[in-house]
């Protein structure tokens, strides 16, 4: 079913609604006592009448699983009271993006309210690389460190691993990264996506895992008559860290953020709270903040600046030290928006000079800073409809980064060409990855890869269809309206936000904004007014048609946003796509 018959927007997508059945949403609204436009938000995403109540106002201690099923599990927690016990020296070895910044403040954080001798040790990207590596473990144990804890990371490093077991160093890993049939030699991994583990929280991002195994930690020590403290303080990080990690936000993932929002604006921890002020956000904080404003600023230092600014600005307790780190981040994100615009001119005009199209966009460019071509794979997956590897080289290496689309499990495909020996090391999840590859083996790297999707593409249909959740008029873009559509979020992966088509509207002005976007005023046969704009559409046929100026019908697709600019309060349609009506 496509929408008003429109078989193939001006991007080339079918619109279709993504509840096929509006009966089923009349059922819900009548039964949950919900709105007609909730209703057929939640039945799109397949919640019944029994489970509406809790979608709606989603709770931890509903979601929560017992964290002893994960393999591992008690073993670690034993291991962290023994040196707790013994007064020994903790380490927290943590990855350099905001899932591992925020998982690392979050373990370092707990385990020094319990007494521990506990420090953060967090790689640099430019001259260590991803994940741990045996000259900083080493260093660790010579130091007096007797346990590190990973966290999001660890789950391939056989190598590294190997030699901190060899130093009787004792590596406990908390990761969410897939693995291999072979685990590396550590004395505990705790990973819903181990491959012997049966476990429903492999959407988890590393920093749920870690929370879980300070749920077990608390547990224990309970029992033993000791006093720990209390979590519920810690879901501001838990929050941002599963945001800004891009996992599903479904069953346990929605009650951490959306519970995790509530401490977030409640301003508890100063780090985040002087993120926020020097990010501008004086709203009422939602997911979409700290995947946009929050995320991309504690992300930046291990991009192109500090490695560990987030850790420290996440643990800080000084407000003058949580202002200047703010800062500093702040100025970090700047720089690192300017390099990205540098490569992502370069990759996407080296990607559109490919012949041949194909399923796979894969560029590399020498002198690329490492540190942003995982956004740049995500705008180029964005810009292309497929999915994206974008490789920095340098020498006779590469360092890159993929974004997947389609549904493609770009992490399993990582491991897999790394087991056929095209890869120096390369590791990831379902939707993003990491690798190191020789400058020639790209060749045979991309005709693997290739045929890696086109069997899956086999098995799946390629994403041409855009799904949308209802279509209103103009006069439904109301500060009332949002406020209704709040009761369905957080949104993110997993629970999209609700998407709506706009029928028969005209533009009735147009104009460019920035460098690349498309900023219109729309109108509709009653006389309704609506401010709209088209992000990173100019050089695009949707932004052609919008700027085109013939005031011809149109239908539009994308979703209304609160526009908060200058403390008024606006709503605004963010075009996605269009069809002529």
């Amino acid at each position: 079913m496509s929408f008003a018959g429109l078989e193939r927007s001006v991007l080339g997508r079918r619109w279709q609604p993504r509840l096929a059945d509006p009966r089923a949403a009349l059922a819900l609204a009548q039964r949950a006592g919900l709105s007609e436009t909730v209703a057929r938000i939640l039945a799109g995403r397949g919640v019944d009448a029994e489970h509406a109540a809790a979608f709606l106002a989603p709770k931890i201690r509903d979601a929560m699983p017992d964290p002893s099923h994960l393999k591992d599990m008690d073993k670690a927690v034993d291991r962290l009271v023994a040196a707790l016990d013994a007064g020994e020296p903790i380490a927290i070895f943590g990855d350099y993006d905001v899932d591992g910044a925020t998982s690392a403040a979050l373990l370092h954080g707990h385990l020094e309210a319990l007494g521990a001798k506990v420090r953060h040790y967090i790689p640099d990207r430019m001259k260590e690389g991803y994940g741990p590596n045996a000259p900083a473990l080493l260093k660790l144990a010579q130091e007096g460190v007797r346990v590190v804890v990973t966290v999001d990371c660890g789950t391939t490093a056989h190598a590294p691993l190997a030699a901190a077991a060899d130093a009787k160093l004792d590596v406990i890993v908390v990761d969410h990264h897939a693995a291999e049939t072979s685990l590396p030699r550590a004395f505990a991994i705790v990973n819903p996506n181990r491959i012997d583990q049966t476990s429903d929280l492999g959407q988890l991002a590393a920093v749920g895992v870690a929370f879980l195994l300070l749920v077990a930690l608390n547990r224990a020590l309970r029992k033993r008559g000791r006093d720990a403290p209390d979590l519920l303080e810690a879901l501001d990080l838990v929050a941002l860290g599963t945001v800004a990690d891009v996992v599903p936000l479904t069953g346990l993932n929605r009650a951490f953020v959306a519970q995790g929002l509530k401490a977030i604006a409640a301003r508890g921890r100063i780090g985040i709270a002087a993120l926020a002020d020097v990010a501008g956000l004086a709203e009422t904080p939602q997911a979409f903040h700290l995947g946009f404003l929050l995320g991309p600023r504690v992300n930046a230092g291990g991009r192109v600046g500090e490695a560990d600014l987030g850790v420290r600005l996440l643990t800080t307790r000084d407000p003058s030290e949580a202002t200047e780190l703010a800062k500093r981040l702040d100025g970090y994100n700047r720089d690192r928006q300017r390099i990205e615009a540098e490569v992502l001119v370069q990759a996407q005009a080296q990607a559109q000079a490919e012949t041949g199209g194909g399923d796979l966009t894969l560029v590399a460019g020498e002198g690329w800073h490492p540190g942003v071509i995982g956004i740049v794979a995500s705008r180029l997956k964005d810009r292309f409809d497929r999915p994206a590897l974008v490789v920095a080289l340098d020498g006779d290496v590469g360092k890159g980064s993929a974004r997947s689309a389609f549904g493609w499990d770009i992490g399993a495909a990582t491991i897999a060409a790394r087991q056929a020996g095209l890869l120096v090391n390369g590791g990831g999840h379902a939707n993003a990855a990491g690798l190191t590859v020789a400058r020639d083996a790209l060749p045979n790297l991309r005709a693997f890869l290739e045929a890696h999707l086109a069997e899956h593409l086999k098995r799946a249909s390629r994403a041409t269809v855009l799904d949308y959740d209802d279509v209103v008029p103009l006069s439904a873009a109301t500060p009332a309206f949002l406020d209704e559509l709040e009761q369905v979020g957080p949104f993110g992966m997993g629970n999209p936000e609700p998407r709506f088509v706009l029928a028969g509207v005209r533009v009735a002005k147009a104009d460019i904004v920035g460098t690349n976007h498309v900023r219109c005023f729309l109108q509709d046969a009653r006389g309704g007014r609506l401010a709209s704009i088209a992000f990173r559409s100019l050089d695009s046929e949707l932004g052609t048609l919008l700027l085109r100026g013939d005031s011809a019908p149109l239908h539009l697709v994308g979703r209304l946003k609160r526009d908060t600019y200058r403390g008024a309060m606006r709503v605004q349609f963010h075009i996605e796509d269009a069809g002529t009506a």
